[in-house]
């Protein structure tokens, strides 16, 4: 059989480590493959740009070839920060966005890195589609493109032949179940374990810093969070709310979700669950013990809602992200 075609958008401003990520781990699963009896290349690998020249974000010079046939266009990344002129940087990409669509007419899948998305939705490919990107710039996303449908807790998302990525490092995720779907599942754990790269993560979830994330325009939603983050431990009564917001329940859950897009109560669990993934990295306290402490008295209760957000179930995750301490007990 031919090697699979993959080909990665290189333009300016990319993210030149996500140029070079999956097709890096791709050549590990060529060698793991090999060590199992496979004879072929199962990937030929490019990069591939409209321009002549591109440098990457960092400033660093990228060798690329012109656009070509391909089975897999990658589009990496770039930075944007609140200080990038988003809607400059898209308008600027316009070549790129041109080899996208035309990619994607000509049959090619095509697969987004992190903010690659939003090139992907600038090509017109995630209308009615489901889609991830960062959880940083999901809220940012769904309001641009309001016909795409977002669900920012995933890692990999696959709609009709178009896959987008969260955040960064999610491309060894993407990597990983490519490698799973065309070497294996044995050639796909070897390369993970070969690389170091967790194989078993299954949403973003558990990476989400709130702070970092823009509040234009949500006070009273703000003030609901702060109350409820002071009170984690309290029983979620919807009327005790209301009332201590001078609103009534029905107002609170208008108001709440129009702002935040969810209910307090869908809040409040992950708030408790964002509380007790930090006492899980970094206290001896044990499972039932941080389950009382987030307002769970039920620790099979909490277990499974930890679990429905996380993906893993509390002892797993403390297993997986547990903080190193020294003899002092500091983290």
């Amino acid at each position: 059989m031919s090697p699979l075609r993959v080909g990665v958008l290189a333009y300016p401003g990319c993210f030149a480590s996500e140029v070079f990520g999956v097709p890096d781990l791709l050549v590990m699963a060529t060698h793991v493959a090999a060590a199992r009896g496979s004879a072929e290349p199962a990937y030929e690998t490019s990069v591939v740009s409209p321009r002549r020249r591109v440098t990457a974000s960092g400033g660093s010079a990228l060798d690329v070839s012109a656009i070509r046939p391909v089975d897999v266009l990658i589009v990496p990344g770039f930075e944007l920060s609140p200080a990038v002129d988003l809607e400059a940087t898209l308008a600027g990409l316009g070549p790129e966005v041109a080899s996208i669509r035309a990619q994607a007419a000509a049959g090619t899948a095509v697969v987004s890195i992190c903010v690659g998305a939003f090139l992907v939705a600038e090509a017109g490919l995630l209308g009615g589609r489901e889609a991830t990107t960062s959880w940083l710039f999901a809220d940012r996303f769904a309001e641009r493109y309001p016909d795409v449908c977002v669900r920012p807790e995933s890692l990999v998302v696959t709609d009709r032949g178009v896959t987008t990525t969260a955040a960064f490092s999610a491309m060894y995720d993407f990597a990983l179940q490519f490698i799973r779907e065309h070497d294996g599942p044995h050639v796909a754990r070897g390369t993970a374990r070969i690389a170091l790269v967790d194989d078993a993560r299954s949403t973003q979830a558990p990476y989400v810093a709130r702070e970092f994330l823009p509040a234009v325009g949500r006070e009273f939603s703000l003030g609901v969070k702060r109350w409820l983050d002071q009170n984690l431990s309290a029983r979620y009564d919807l009327a005790a709310l209301a009332r201590e917001f001078h609103v009534s329940t029905r107002t609170m859950l208008r108001r709440f979700g129009e702002e935040a897009g969810e209910t307090p109560l869908a809040y409040l669990q992950r708030s408790r669950v964002r509380r007790a993934t930090h006492l899980l990295e970094s206290t001896d306290r044990t499972v039932t013990r941080i389950a009382a402490d987030v307002g769970y008295r039920d620790p099979g209760a909490f277990s499974g809602v930890f679990a429905r957000h996380t993906g893993r179930r509390p002892g797993e995750y403390r297993a997986t992200f547990r903080r190193c301490r020294d003899p002092h007990g500091s983290t």
